[in-house]
């Protein structure tokens, strides 16, 4: 049996999959209740057999050791090798395990923005880029015999505004988090709240009652806005969503220049099929193509958003199948 993992700043998720991959029995777990991941495997794990485990982590992982970003967590292959009574472990860039993940999903699991052309490259490198807790970005390249997932960090590079607007918006961005703005900071669950806050500076208008009620309830603020934006029941609400699928859209396409991705661009995490509806007014689509001399190279790549919540599950269970030894 194989134990896969998806740990992010938010939630873990934890699977017994056959050597195959296939899932029997998963599990989700919220970070903030526990000290560890360790802590969460031993209420996880019922004395199962394991012959290898894989961890999508929400992280760089270095010599087999990884902070989770956004969680005061370390993450030790070694450690979590003796806590698992001597099984094998491997940790990837949870980017790296949603990459591989969508690689055995099926067509239905995506939602299509932009269709693209055939690719001529049948094997062409792909763009993966997902915001949920923080925002993730990673590359799918050809080896020769499979696709190989090569992480990043590139959510935390300098947010670039596109237009007037977003350079008000960097300014607002600065008063609040400092000299440097990143991507993360306006492509993530947090991201959604400041773009609320600075649309409502930018129109002018009061917060209606009913809003400041539900935003002062203690329900998840960024799933309150995300919630009236899409039902367009509060104009400042509607402006950061479509802030934010202009500003997917940009960096999505950035990637894809710097990969040269002619196999496409794949949006993830878990944000964007919370938010479908405002990715498919043809605002993201735009902002993709707004590349100048390379607008009509873009226009040819497929986009599509993956659906699938487990994506970076499937993952972690495909590399511990294919790469770690003892799963062989």
């Amino acid at each position: 049996m194989i134990l896969a993992g998806d740990i992010g700043g938010t939630k873990t998720v934890l699977a017994i999959c056959d050597d195959r991959g296939v899932i029997s029995r998963d599990a989700v777990f919220a970070c903030d209740q526990f000290a560890s991941l360790e802590a969460i495997l031993r209420e996880f794990l019922r004395g199962e057999t394991l012959q290898a485990a894989c961890f999508g982590v929400a992280g760089p992982v270095v010599g087999g050791v990884a902070k989770i970003t956004n969680l005061p967590w370390t993450i030790d292959a070694a450690k979590l090798t003796t806590e698992l009574g001597g099984v094998p472990v491997a940790l990837l860039n949870d980017l790296q395990a949603t990459a591989l993940g969508t690689l055995v999903l099926p067509p239905q699991a995506f939602a299509v923005l932009q269709a693209g052309r055939a690719s001529v490259e049948p094997h062409g490198s792909i763009a993966v880029i997902a915001p949920g807790t923080g925002l993730g970005e990673a590359m799918l390249v050809w080896d020769g015999t499979r696709y190989v997932a090569q992480p990043s960090e590139g959510g935390h590079a300098d947010f670039a505004p596109t237009d007037d607007e977003q350079i008000e918006l960097l300014r607002f961005l600065r008063s609040r988090h400092g000299k440097h703005v990143s991507f993360e900071r306006v492509l993530s669950g947090d991201g959604i709240g400041d773009l609320y806050d600075f649309a409502r500076q930018q129109l002018r208008s009061p917060e209606p009652s009913w809003l400041a009620a539900e935003l002062a309830s203690g329900a998840d603020r960024n799933a309150v806005v995300s919630k009236a934006g899409l039902a367009k029941t509060d104009d400042a609400c509607v402006r950061a969503l479509d802030l934010f699928a202009r500003v997917l859209g940009a960096e999505a396409g950035n990637l894809a220049l710097r990969g040269l991705t002619t196999g496409g661009v794949l949006i993830g995490g878990g944000i964007p099929p919370k938010i479908l509806p405002a990715l498919q007014t043809g605002a993201l689509v735009e902002r993709f193509n707004n590349k100048g001399r390379f607008s009509t190279w873009t226009a040819g790549l497929a986009v599509r958003v993956t659906l699938e919540p487990r994506a970076a599950l499937f993952g972690a269970a495909q590399y511990a199948v294919s790469h770690v030894p003892a799963a062989r």
